[in-house]
């Protein structure tokens, strides 16, 4: 039986007295993307926090690679995260940026992909000497995706990746996940509200409902 690289058992997860996610179990294997969608408010950034080790389950166990999550530099070896954009290194431009995280990797033993291939794949060749903080919010997302996959993980998880992105944009990203990091053995788990986009990337869709996931209808006779 294939191990699983993220499984969940019976997680509770609750702020104060209101509940936010309830009775979750997953499992998810590697090479497998996977796309938690659901209205605004029904769970799916916390699910991802736990996940990451941020939050710590009310009920219930997370294991992510063998073992629970832990906001360590040994479990970020193996995990790349992408949720709200980061604070920026000052005077750093594009290329450069991609770079550092590159060399901060070194020796590279998974798959990731090289600063220059990064900066025209997510179209920042215009903007590749520039500093981030002087880019649109959709340039500054595309680098905060190109600087996830400039590092090798065995796990990468997405909160809204399509967000301040345009469609076709969406597509390449979904192509570029499904073909490139899933194909080599990485896992994701990403959190969003584009249907197209979760079908584009070949991902299997787990939709949550008031803290649960929603069953997948039955079969028709």
């Amino acid at each position: 039986m294939t191990k699983s690289v993220v499984a969940v058992r019976g997680l509770r997860m609750a702020y104060g007295s209101v509940v936010v996610l309830e009775d979750i179990d997953l499992a998810i294997a590697a090479g497998e993307i996977v796309a938690v969608t659901g209205v605004n408010g029904v769970g799916k950034s916390t699910l991802l926090s736990c996940l990451a080790g941020f939050r710590a389950p009310a009920q219930g166990t997370v294991t992510v690679l063998g073992g629970p999550p832990r906001d360590n530099a040994a479990f970020w070896r193996d995990v790349a995260h992408v949720a709200d954009q980061p604070t920026w290194y000052p005077g750093l431009t594009v290329r450069e940026l991609l770079e550092l995280v590159r060399m901060t990797h070194e020796p590279v033993t998974g798959w990731c992909m090289a600063a220059e291939e990064l900066i025209e794949v997510f179209g920042l060749t215009e903007r590749a000497d520039a500093s981030p903080l002087a880019m649109s919010s959709g340039q500054r997302q595309r680098l905060s995706l190109a600087a996830a996959l400039a590092r090798p993980s065995r796990l990468l998880l997405l909160d809204e990746p399509e967000q301040s992105l345009d469609a076709g944009f969406r597509r390449e990203l979904a192509g570029l996940l499904r073909a490139g990091y899933a194909r080599n053995g990485g896992t994701v788990i990403m959190a969003t509200h584009d249907h197209e986009f979760a079908v584009a990337a070949d991902a299997r869709v787990i939709q949550l409902s008031d803290g649960r996931i929603v069953p997948e209808p039955a079969d028709s006779p």
